[in-house]
């Protein structure tokens, strides 16, 4: 009785999982099928049991080129059938992908973002004008309340202004400006309004189950 029990660890590695054992070995068969009339019928007939795992998808034609690429990819390219579409070549699939390359950014003030550097980049390619002097400010601003988020203490403006020249390559000097930028109890305010909210709802909640917890239970 034991002897016939077979363990997956002693069965041939399933090529795509997902189909199962019995398409593999259906394969398999087909592969081993000498006559090549019935070697296609066969593969016809696996090609359907193989979609109606997805009868949603069996009639689109992308998905039956799909299945037809997945027939030979199982039989490990061993399968030798008229298939109505180009044969899938093993050295393409085994091809690896070119590296993708990502942006190897190291700003200085990393607290600031890289949307920062782009907004700066973007104003200098403006001309001057009222609405360039709008956006040097919101920039500005934006810088302040990125560094209060990274360091909860306070900032004095001439740091924000020295980081943007900085960034900006020297073209955005604010040191003498005449404006201050936002307080920065104004730039936190949205932050602790929404703490605050949810403090008010958490203790809500714990007066609400110190309640419940004093009822008596009959």
């Amino acid at each position: 009785m034991t002897d016939s029990l077979e363990y997956n660890t002693e069965r041939q590695r399933l090529i795509i999982p997902e189909y199962g054992r019995h398409i593999q070995k259906m394969i398999d068969y087909a592969v081993a099928i000498e006559d090549r009339d019935e070697r296609n019928k066969v593969a016809k007939a696996i090609i359907g049991v193989m979609g109606n795992l997805n009868p949603h998808l069996r009639d689109v034609p992308d998905f039956q080129h799909k299945l037809w690429d997945q027939l030979f990819i199982i039989s490990d390219f061993q399968l030798d059938v008229d298939s109505p579409y180009p044969k899938p070549e093993r050295e393409f699939l085994e091809q690896k992908p070119e590296p993708l390359g990502y942006p190897q950014n190291h700003p200085k003030y990393r607290f600031y973002g890289n949307n920062i550097k782009r907004m700066i980049d973007v104003c200098n390619s403006w001309e001057e004008s009222d609405l360039k002097e709008g956006l040097k400010y919101t920039i500005a601003n934006h810088m302040k309340k990125s560094f209060l988020n990274w360091n909860k203490d306070t900032v004095e403006d001439e740091v924000i202004f020295e980081h943007l020249y900085e960034l900006s390559g020297g073209s955005i000097n604010l040191a003498k400006w005449d404006e201050d930028l936002s307080d920065s109890d104004d730039l936190m305010r949205g932050k602790s309004k929404f703490n605050g909210k949810s403090g008010q709802k958490n203790n809500r909640n714990n007066n609400k189950n110190n309640n419940n917890r004093n009822k008596k239970r009959y």
